[in-house]
C-alpha cells in the first residue's frame, strides 16, 4: 500500500501495509489540525445527509485507503462540529491534544484486553501510576485511590450505586430497594448536570426521590441552608438521606457548590458525598484555584474529566474514592474463568466500575504528561482563565450587554438586553443572535437557560484559542445582536 491505493491481497492488513497506511493517516490528521481553523466551526448538514452519502450495502471487497480518506474529506469532516477549532466556544472544552492522540493510537495498536490484572498487568499498573500522578498534580492527599472511567456520567452512577448499598446495608445482596421500608433520597443543586438525575433513575432510587436544592443568584451554587432544611424535612417524613452530589464547576455557569459545608451537613445524616468536577476539575492543577474546592477531602468520591479542559482524548474520566474496599464490595464480580493465583494481591479494575473488558486508557494520559509536561498544561489553563476574565470585562463594559454570573473559570455567561425587550421577546432575541453567530460558520456558541431565561455561554478553552479569536467572536456577537434587535 505504498501508494495508498493498493488493496491487501489476503483480505486483512499486515504490519507493513499498516505502516504505510499509518503514515498516510497521520499525515491526514496533521493536515486536518493545521487547517481546522479555516473550516466552518459547526456542521451544516441536514438530517440524513450522511446516510444518503454512504452506500446502502457493505463493501464487497477490500478498498484502498485513499478511497477511505477521500470519504473522510467529503462525507465525515463536513458533518462534524469541529471541537478543536479555535473559535469553538460551545458546551465545554473537548480537546484532544495530539500527544494524547499518540497514546490512544498506542492503546489501539497494542489491543490489550483489560479483563483482569493477569490479562494485561501493564494496563492495570500504569493506570495505578497515572492516577497517582494526577492525584499528586491535583494536590489531593494519598487517602484517595483512582481509576479511569469513560465519563462523569458513569462516575455519578457508580457513586450512587455505592451510596445506595451503604445506606441499605447492601440491599442488592438481599431483595434490593423493593424490600426497603422507607425511600432513599439523593440531593443535588438545581444547576447540577443532567447525568445526576439519570444516575438516580438508573440506580433505582426513582426520580421522585431526587431533591433539587436551591442555587440562588448571584453565585448559583447550592445553598447549604436549603440542603440542611431539605434533609431534615425528609428525615421527619420517614425518608433516608442516602447521597449528596456536589458540583465543582456547573455546566451552565461553572458554579462551585461549597463542598466543605455540604460535607458537614451530609455527615450529620451519614449520607455519601460525591463531587462532580467533570469540567472544573482541571483547575485543581492550578494551586491558586484550589480554594474553589475547599472541603474536598471530606467527600467520599470525586470525578473529573481530563478529556475536557485538560485536553486528553475521550474517554478519560478520573474517578477517585476514599474507600476502595467499599467500592469493590459493591462492584466486584468473580467469574471462575477470570480467577488467578494473584487474586487478592493486585488491583482488579473490573471491580471498580461497570464494564468487564477495559481499554488501555491510561496510555493517553501517560503520553500527554510525558510529551507535553505539566507546566505546559498549567500555562494553557492560565491563558484560558486570563482570556475569559478579559472577555468578561470587555462585554460588561458595553451598554446593553450583561455578564450574568461570576467568571470563576473559563466560562462567560452573557445576555444582550436592549431597551424595551423583556420576557419571551428577549428570549427570542437571545436565541436569534446566538444562532446568527453559529450560522456564520466563524464561531460556535451554546445558549442555555438561567433562572428560566435564555442566555449565551462562551466556554473558552479550545487548545488553539487565543485572544484574537475572542476579539473576532466579540465582533460577531455585536453585529448579530444589532442585526436581530
Amino acid at each position: 500500500m505504498a501508494d495508498g491505493s493498493a488493496v491487501p491481497d489476503n483480505g486483512r492488513m499486515d504490519p507493513e501495509e499498516f505502516r504505510s497506511a499509518g503514515h498516510e493517516l497521520v499525515d491526514w490528521i496533521a493536515d486536518y489540525r493545521t487547517k481546522v481553523g479555516s473550516l466552518p466551526v459547526r456542521s451544516f448538514v441536514a438530517p440524513g445527509d450522511v446516510l444518503r452519502a454512504l452506500p446502502a450495502t457493505p463493501p464487497a471487497a477490500a478498498e484502498a485507503l485513499s478511497a477511505v480518506v477521500a470519504d473522510l474529506d467529503s462525507v465525515i469532516v463536513p458533518a462534524i462540529t469541529h471541537t478543536q477549532h479555535p473559535r469553538n466556544f460551545a458546551w465545554f472544552p473537548s480537546n484532544a491534544s495530539l500527544s494524547s492522540v499518540l497514546g490512544d493510537l498506542a492503546a489501539a495498536g497494542l489491543g490489550a484486553l483489560g479483563l483482569s490484572w493477569q490479562s494485561a498487568p501493564a494496563l492495570t499498573e500504569l493506570e495505578q501510576a497515572v492516577c497517582s500522578w494526577m492525584r499528586q498534580l491535583a494536590g489531593l492527599s494519598d487517602a484517595w485511590s483512582g481509576t479511569i472511567l469513560d465519563g462523569a456520567s458513569t462516575a455519578s452512577l457508580v457513586a450512587l450505586l455505592v451510596a445506595r448499598e451503604r445506606a441499605t446495608g447492601s440491599s442488592s445482596r438481599r431483595g434490593g430497594l423493593q424490600q426497603e421500608a422507607s425511600p432513599l433520597t439523593v440531593y443535588c443543586s438545581r444547576e447540577a448536570h443532567s447525568s445526576v438525575s439519570k444516575a438516580v433513575l438508573l440506580a433505582g432510587y426513582g426520580v421522585d426521590n431526587l431533591c433539587l436544592v436551591d442555587a440562588p443568584a448571584p453565585g448559583y451554587e447550592m445553598s447549604p441552608a436549603a440542603l440542611a432544611a431539605a434533609m431534615a424535612a425528609d428525615v421527619r417524613q420517614g425518608r433516608r438521606p442516602a447521597a449528596v452530589v456536589a458540583t465543582a464547576g456547573t455546566t451552565g455557569t461553572t458554579a462551585f457548590d461549597p463542598i466543605g459545608d455540604i460535607a458537614e451537613i451530609a455527615g450529620r445524616h451519614g449520607a455519601y458525598l460525591h463531587v462532580d468536577a467533570a469540567m472544573g476539575g482541571a483547575a485543581l492543577l492550578l494551586e491558586e484555584r484550589r480554594e474553589l474546592f475547599d472541603g474536598l477531602e471530606g467527600a467520599d468520591s470525586l470525578c473529573w474529566n481530563p478529556h475536557k479542559w485538560m485536553g486528553t482524548v475521550l474517554e478519560t474520566s478520573l474517578y477517585y474514592v476514599r474507600d476502595s474496599a467499599e467500592l469493590v464490595g459493591v462492584m466486584a464480580t468473580d467469574p471462575s474463568y477470570l480467577r488467578s493465583s494473584v487474586d487478592g494481591a493486585v488491583v482488579q479494575y473490573r471491580d471498580w466500575g461497570i464494564p468487564l473488558g477495559r481499554r488501555f486508557r491510561a496510555l493517553k494520559v501517560w503520553f500527554q504528561l510525558r510529551l507535553d509536561g505539566p507546566d505546559a498544561l498549567r500555562a494553557r489553563l492560565r491563558r484560558d482563565l486570563a482570556n475569559a476574565s478579559r472577555f468578561a470585562s470587555l462585554v460588561g463594559a458595553q451598554p446593553d450587554w450583561h455578564v450574568l454570573a461570576p467568571v470563576r473559570l473559563q466560562t462567560v455567561c452573557v445576555r444582550h438586553e436592549p431597551d424595551g425587550l423583556a420576557g419571551t421577546a428577549l428570549d427570542d432575541h437571545t436565541l436569534a443572535w446566538c444562532e446568527a453567530v453559529n450560522a456564520s460558520g466563524r464561531a460556535h456558541l451554546t445558549p442555555a437557560k438561567l433562572e428560566d431565561r435564555w442566555m449565551v455561554r462562551i466556554s473558552v478553552g479550545a487548545e488553539a484559542t487565543e485572544w484574537d479569536d475572542l476579539e473576532e467572536l466579540w465582533a460577531l456577537m455585536r453585529d448579530a445582536a444589532t442585526a436581530t434587535d
